[in-house]
């Protein structure tokens, strides 16, 4: 069973920038399409995008595209979401995920969901 693990999170200035990691044991992290998502007081989860574990072909959502980019290291079995020119907006506790192979789970729900596995999330407060 693939485990995830998120760290990075706290208090960023707005325009600033952040990198979130997601450690994953348990299965080699070159199988698995990761991805991100976002959930903000009040509101429902929203998707950041994922990133195939067999080809890197790449879905961003349109509310963060050319904010966000999604990388992984296969070979440290952990992958990061970085995102700049923060607003207040992006205040949410981030949730990274995984499924095996392509991201058809995170496609087929809409960037709402649809992957197979979870960390526990890591809070993001922008604020000045």
């Amino acid at each position: 069973q693939l485990q995830l693990v998120e760290s990075g999170g706290g208090l960023v200035q707005p325009g600033g920038s952040l990198q979130l990691s997601c450690a994953a044991s348990g299965w080699p992290l070159q199988y698995y399409a990761v991805g991100w998502f976002r959930q903000a007081p009040g509101k429902e989860r929203e998707g950041a995008g994922c990133v195939s574990g067999v080809d890197d072909n790449t879905f961003y959502e349109d509310s963060v595209k050319g904010r966000v980019t999604i990388s992984r290291d296969n070979a440290n079995n952990t992958f990061y979401l970085e995102m700049n020119n923060l607003k207040p907006e992006d205040t949410a506790v981030y949730y990274c995920a995984a499924e095996f192979y392509r991201c058809s789970g995170y496609v087929s729900a809409a960037g709402r969901g649809g992957m197979d596995y979870w960390g526990k999330g890591t809070l993001v407060t922008v604020s000045s």
